[in-house]
């Protein structure tokens, strides 16, 4: 049985061609800022996208985009905040959180959620 990391790396590979081929530009994975980590970094046309990934096996737990706490949101926010001055960009910026359900022999089911959570001021 793969380990909970290995799903996610999964996933995030699964969504990082999933974008590419949406015509997104991805700019980073799996980007650091302290402890903190962003998923996937990508453009979109004039919009900077940052994307949460979130995997589960089966339908067994809560939908994986409900495991999205307002502690994780803040966090993703303060690093997509750190990756624009890191990187010197001046576009607008959207979050976005593609969930991915894995079932038997290698089907899934791939969500995407444009505009899932705000920054809150």
């Amino acid at each position: 049985m793969p380990t909970q990391k290995e799903i996610g790396d999964k996933a995030e590979a699964i969504a990082v061609q999933y974008l590419a081929k949406s015509g997104y530009r991805i700019l980073a994975t799996k980007w650091y800022f302290g402890h903190y980590e962003l998923d996937i970094v990508a453009r979109e046309k004039d919009e900077l996208v940052i994307v949460e990934v979130k995997a589960r096996t089966g339908l067994r737990y809560e939908h994986p985009s409900e495991a999205i706490s307002n502690k994780k949101i803040k966090r993703i926010v303060e690093a997509g905040e750190a990756f624009i001055l890191e990187h010197d960009l001046n576009l607008e910026t959207r979050f976005d959180v593609i969930t991915i359900i894995f079932f038997k022999e290698g089907r899934y089911e791939l969500e995407h959620f444009k505009d899932a959570f705000y920054p809150t001021m």
